[in-house]
């Protein structure tokens, strides 16, 4: 009797526990929020400044290194759209202050905000006030994360900049801020704008260390 009576009790608790977990209640927070990108403070453990100055890079190269950042970053001037980064649709190029060429400027398709379309394949049309491709001086495409890392903290190679400068451009942008808002039908870029920054911050503060 005592052992038929434990056996139903222990149904009942895998029971409940089996409810708890699928109805959520009982899921455990991700450390690594939002989205995949870690947090500064995943990178304390790591003694040496220059190995976790690094590896903050690394993490923050899962940003820059997205299809939805890297679109906009070609180096021959050509942008590229979507996750597989084909060429860009109408076919169009940056000009001279990356804003299209004369008689088809970007802002002929991209306006201050996103714009929905309808269709079979619902989606939107990018926008942002400043939309316009990156300065040649921030092309990225086709080349590793480390040759990006040793290209944007150089001042002859990346329009000179200072290295507060180039935090404030990638942590508080409103362009670049449009990769975790890129619009209806668009993966977001990894994490958000606030941890992108805070990583760039850190990785400055231990030094810029570039990853091989």
């Amino acid at each position: 009797m005592r052992a038929h009576t434990l056996m139903m009790l222990t149904g009942v608790v895998a029971l409940t526990g089996a409810v708890a977990l699928s109805s959520g209640q009982a899921a455990a927070p991700k450390a690594v929020t939002p989205q995949g990108l870690k947090p500064v403070s995943a990178f304390t453990a790591i003694a040496d400044p220059t190995a976790r100055s690094q590896a903050l890079f690394v993490e923050a190269g899962k940003v820059i290194q997205h299809p939805r950042c890297m679109n906009c970053h070609p180096a021959d001037r050509t942008p590229t759209q979507g996750m597989a980064m084909k060429p860009h649709n109408p076919p169009m190029k940056a000009g001279e202050a990356g804003h299209g060429v004369p008689g088809l400027p970007c802002l002929s398709c991209h306006h201050a905000k996103n714009v929905p379309a309808m269709g079979d394949n619902i989606r939107s049309v990018p926008g942002d006030p400043k939309w316009a491709l990156a300065p040649i001086e921030m092309a990225w495409q086709g080349r590793s994360l480390g040759q990006i890392c040793a290209q944007i903290k150089d001042p002859a190679r990346n329009g000179g900049k200072t290295l507060a400068e180039l935090h404030h451009h990638m942590a508080e942008d409103h362009l670049v801020g449009w990769g975790w808002n890129p619009g209806a039908g668009r993966e977001p870029a990894p994490g958000d704008q606030k941890r992108f920054g805070e990583l760039i911050k850190a990785w400055i503060d231990t030094g810029a260390a570039c990853p091989a």
